[in-house]
C-alpha cells in the first residue's frame, strides 16, 4: 500500500495518495452513528483516475476499502472495516453535464445535495429526494443507502430518480449502467433486469459510484407549509391517517414532532412562526400551481382536535427555508445532546423503522410501552409519519445504557414492527449497526442471494466491509 509521511508526500505522488498520519486518520474515524474506527489510511482522490488508481492499489495489496463522503451516516456505513482504509470523495464535487430539456444531470459522488438543488433551481429544476442531512450529504452517500427523507412521500427515496451510474468495480472493472426503457421484457430472472438496482442502496458494498445520472423534476411554481399543534400524539397521527386518504389535500410532506422533539427544535432555532404553538406538531407542505385548499386543511385539522388558532403558515421561500431548518435541527439537538458521554461509551441511539402507515399510531404506543418495561427513558419522537416512518430517539450515556436500549429496541423490531410487516431500516441503511437484524426481517433465501451477488462483484470482501452483512449474519 502507498502511503504518505506526515507532511504529505506521498508515494504514489499527488492528492490521490493514501494517507496514514495519524491526525489525518482519526479526522476520517466517526460518522454520525457514534461509531469510531480510525482507518489504517485514508485516500482523497480529486479526479477519477486517482479514485481508480486508489481502487486499484487497494485490490492488489487486498486491502479493505470503505467509501465515504461526509460521513452523515447514522448506521456507521460510512466508518472504516477494522484494518482498512477509507477512500474520501469528498473532493469529486463537480457537475458533469447539465440536460435541462431532458431533466437530467450528470454529477461526481462528492457533489453535496442541497449545492445541487442551489445549482438547479437557477434552470427551473430541483433534485426531489431531501435527506435531512441534505446541507452535509452527499450524492454518493445517498445513492449507496438509497436515501430519503420529507418529500419521500410524494417523490420516492432516491432510487426512483437514479437514471444511471458509472461504477468502479472490485476487478479493476468500470462499467456504465442505465434503466432500461422497455414497457415489456421477458428476458431473465427480474432480479437481472435492472442492475441500476444492485448498486442503490448496496452501501458500498458492490461498487464505488464514480458518477451518478440523476432525473430531476421543475420546481414547483408554489409551496406552502402548515404547521398544526395537536394536543396529543393520538389526534396528531389520527390527522396524518386522514390526511393521506381524504379528498382535497394532497400533501408532499407529513412530519411529526413529539412535544419534547418540538421542544429541542424551539429551543435550537427560535419560535418564528411557531410562536404561539407547543406540544406535539404535525408539519405538513402542498406543492403545485396553486394554493392549497386551506378550507380543506382547516376542516381536517379541527377534525382531528388540532388548535387551529395556533396554526403556523409558511408561504414564502424564506419562511419555507426556516421551517425545514427546524425540522432539521431535531437530530442535531440529539446529536449535540449525546457529545458530553460519548467519551464513557455513550452515543445516541435512533430507530430507523417503518410500518404501513395506517399502522403507525398503534406501533408507536408500543414502542414507548416497550420503554417501559425495559426500564429506559421514553423515546425523543420525530420524523416521517407519513410513510408510517418515525425515528425513536435515546440519549444513552454509558455501554450499560446503550446494551438496555438496543435491547428495547430489538424487542419493538420483532413484536411490533415485523409483524406489521415493517423494515428495521426505512431510510438510512443497515450499515454496520443494524447488520445483526438483517435475518429478522430477510429470510436465509433472501440472504443467500445477496451474498452471491456480493461474491460475485467483490470476492474478497474489500468494499463496505461490515456493512449489510456481519460475520453472524449466515
Amino acid at each position: 500500500m502507498a502511503t504518505t509521511d506526515a507532511g504529505g508526500r506521498g508515494a504514489t505522488g499527488g492528492a490521490g495518495g493514501f494517507v496514514a498520519d495519524p491526525d489525518v486518520c482519526a479526522a476520517y474515524a466517526t460518522d454520525v452513528s457514534g461509531l469510531r474506527e480510525v482507518p489504517a489510511a485514508v485516500v482523497r482522490p480529486t479526479s477519477t483516475a486517482e479514485l481508480l488508481d486508489a481502487l486499484e492499489r487497494a485490490r492488489i495489496d487486498r486491502l479493505p476499502i470503505t467509501a465515504a463522503g461526509a460521513q452523515t451516516s447514522t448506521t456507521g456505513a460510512s466508518i472504516a472495516a477494522p484494518g482498512g482504509a477509507i477512500l474520501s470523495t469528498r473532493r469529486l464535487d463537480g457537475i458533469v453535464d447539465l440536460d435541462v430539456g431532458a431533466r437530467r444531470v450528470r454529477v461526481q459522488p462528492g457533489v453535496v445535495l442541497a449545492d445541487l438543488n442551489r445549482t438547479l433551481a437557477e434552470h427551473g429544476l430541483f433534485f426531489a429526494p431531501d435527506p435531512t442531512s441534505e446541507n452535509e450529504a452527499t450524492v454518493g452517500g445517498s445513492v449507496a443507502c438509497n436515501a430519503s427523507g420529507a418529500r419521500t412521500l410524494r417523490y420516492g427515496p432516491t432510487r426512483a430518480h437514479v437514471a444511471g451510474l458509472t461504477l468502479a468495480l472490485a476487478d479493476g472493472r468500470t462499467v456504465e449502467l442505465r434503466r432500461p426503457v422497455l414497457e415489456k421484457n421477458t428476458v431473465g430472472l427480474i432480479p437481472a433486469q435492472d442492475p441500476v438496482d444492485w448498486f442503490v442502496g448496496s452501501e458500498g458494498t458492490l461498487g464505488v459510484v464514480v458518477e451518478a445520472e440523476l432525473a430531476l423534476l421543475p420546481l414547483p411554481p408554489r409551496v406552502v407549509g402548515l404547521g398544526i399543534p395537536f394536543p396529543d400524539e393520538a389526534s396528531a397521527l389520527a390527522f396524518v391517517v386522514a390526511a393521506r386518504t381524504s379528498e382535497g389535500v394532497d400533501p408532499r410532506c407529513l412530519e411529526y414532532f413529539d412535544p419534547v422533539s418540538f421542544g429541542f427544535a424551539r429551543e435550537a432555532q427560535g419560535s418564528g412562526a411557531w410562536q404561539d404553538s407547543e406540544g406535539t406538531m404535525v408539519y405538513l407542505e402542498e406543492a403545485g400551481d396553486d394554493d392549497p385548499d386551506f378550507d380543506a386543511w382547516l376542516s381536517l385539522a379541527e377534525a382531528h382536535g388540532a388548535r387551529d388558532h395556533a396554526i403556523a403558515v409558511f408561504d414564502d421561500e424564506g419562511q419555507l427555508r426556516d421551517a425545514r431548518r427546524f425540522r432539521h435541527a431535531c437530530p442535531a439537538a440529539m446529536h449535540e445532546a449525546t457529545g458530553p458521554y460519548l467519551a464513557a461509551g455513550g452515543r445516541r441511539i435512533s430507530t430507523d423503522w417503518a410500518v404501513p402507515f395506517p399502522e403507525a399510531a398503534d406501533a408507536l404506543a408500543e414502542a414507548r410501552r416497550a420503554a417501559r418495561e425495559h426500564g429506559v427513558d421514553d423515546p425523543v419522537v420525530y420524523g416521517h409519519l407519513g410513510n408510517g416512518h418515525p425515528h425513536l430517539n435515546w440519549v444513552a450515556r454509558d455501554p450499560d445504557e446503550v446494551h438496555r436500549i438496543e435491547a428495547c429496541v430489538e424487542e419493538i423490531l420483532k413484536r411490533t414492527v415485523l409483524p406489521r410487516a415493517g423494515t428495521v431500516a426505512a431510510e438510512h441503511g443497515v450499515g454496520k449497526l443494524k447488520a445483526r437484524w438483517l435475518p429478522l426481517q430477510m429470510s436465509d433465501l433472501q440472504i443467500g442471494l445477496m451474498r452471491a451477488v456480493k461474491r460475485e462483484l467483490d470476492p474478497h470482501d474489500l468494499f463496505g466491509r461490515g456493512n449489510i452483512f456481519d460475520s453472524n449474519t449466515p
